[in-house]
């Protein structure tokens, strides 16, 4: 089978280097970069940063799925970003916020992220977290719950708006409290 049709047929459309040589089944470096430059080149995969590739075009591209995907490990969508989605705080914000196993601030095709560091034993625990095509989002009361872990004195514009009894529940099974 060739290159370009085990690329073409699969689901994801987001690449780092390290998954197109897997994809492939090459191990040498040179082999990899000259296939990745021609397919480049060529239109097949479109360069968003170095080492990382798409296969469509970015404005086709959820700014969630490219967020997630560059950070190349589990993460999820909560904190602020959630919050100002849901009406719960009205402030807007400048950053996508995911939440990971790293701390990070990134930019990637003209959307800012902010990577939230958490705890394995916290970030593995997948109650109040829900899947929207693919992407792991916090619901409103997760997003209170990992915000409040991080800064216990935060202030939410529409409180009335949030299920507390929820909030502990997910904060005793997380474990936070």
């Amino acid at each position: 089978m060739y290159r370009i049709d085990t690329l073409l047929k699969q689901d994801r459309k987001l690449f780092h280097t390290r998954d197109l040589a897997l994809l492939w089944g090459i191990d040498n470096d040179n082999t990899l970069y000259t296939v990745i430059k021609r397919y480049v080149q060529k239109g097949i995969l479109i360069p968003i940063q170095k080492g990382f590739y798409s296969a469509l075009p970015l404005n086709k591209i959820s700014p969630l799925e490219l967020g997630m995907s560059f950070l190349h490990g589990y993460s999820f969508v909560s904190c602020e970003y959630v919050l100002a989605l849901s009406g719960i705080i009205f402030q807007s914000s400048d950053y996508i916020t995911l939440v990971s196993s790293v701390s990070r601030k990134f930019s990637v095709a003209s959307h800012n992220y902010l990577v939230r560091k958490l705890k394995d034993q916290y970030l593995f625990n997948d109650i109040g977290i829900t899947t929207r095509d693919g992407i792991r989002i916090a619901t409103v009361e997760r997003a209170v719950a990992d915000l409040l872990y991080f800064n216990p004195k935060y202030h939410f514009d529409n409180r009335k708006s949030i299920d507390w009894h929820y909030v502990q529940k997910i904060q005793k099974e997380v474990n936070y409290i």
